[in-house]
């Protein structure tokens, strides 16, 4: 099977006083893992070095069997941005542009050619066509939440991350938010690493990995 993230032995200091130790994590092609753990035991900084967005102490992460961390500036940019789809805490987005736009831009952003029928798919199956022309302001938390995740997989990706992206939903929106993401990680066969303290979710997964604190 097609490895899509291999981390091996990631290590990361915010400061000289402790350093996280994160345990290896294998994400296969289509696979889907759930990152669990208290406050504070470092969740969302392994979601950050997976993602590109931090820089490891020491140790490596393979995505599509390029190690992202030793990818620096415009390659690291370009890898991350075709290669990767992220869903965010908090929904964000260009306030000043529609839905539609700002998918766009998430496409004209790594110099990708907009596939209307891939796009108009996406606001059809996650149901928010009719958010399509309106400004991100103008909606809901579970519509933003909805854009959020068609904005991950806008580039076709081959790893999707999400960072506890059902910690505002109420169970419903939370179900329905989870549902959509292994459905689309499964259309495009992406890996999918969602990390969360939301106990909710551990009946969804039956790759689980917990860290410690």
């Amino acid at each position: 099977m097609e490895k899509n993230l291999i981390t091996n032995s990631v290590q990361y200091s915010y400061n000289k006083n402790y350093t996280f130790v994160f345990p290896d994590i294998v994400c296969e092609k289509g696979e889907h893992l759930l990152i669990t753990g208290a406050s504070g035991c470092g969740k969302t900084t392994l979601l950050h070095l997976i993602a590109g967005l931090v820089t490891p102490k020491r140790g490596s992460i393979l995505i599509k069997g390029n190690d992202i961390a030793q990818l620096r500036g415009t390659k690291l940019d370009k890898y991350r941005g075709r290669q990767i789809g992220i869903v965010f805490q908090t929904p964000q987005f260009i306030k000043s542009l529609t839905a539609e736009e700002n998918l766009k831009m998430a496409v004209s952003l790594n110099k990708l050619s907009v596939d209307n029928v891939y796009l108009d798919s996406l606001f059809d199956t996650l149901n928010i066509s009719h958010c399509r022309n309106r400004k991100t302001n103008e909606m809901s938390q579970g519509e933003l939440q909805r854009l959020s995740i068609a904005r991950a997989v806008i580039n076709k990706p081959s790893l999707i991350l999400a960072d506890e992206p059902t910690s505002s939903l109420d169970d419903k929106n939370c179900r329905e938010a989870i549902k959509l993401l292994r459905y689309q990680a499964e259309k495009l066969q992406a890996g999918l690493v969602i990390v969360t303290h939301d106990n909710r979710l551990i009946q969804d997964f039956s790759k689980i990995v917990h860290l410690e604190s």
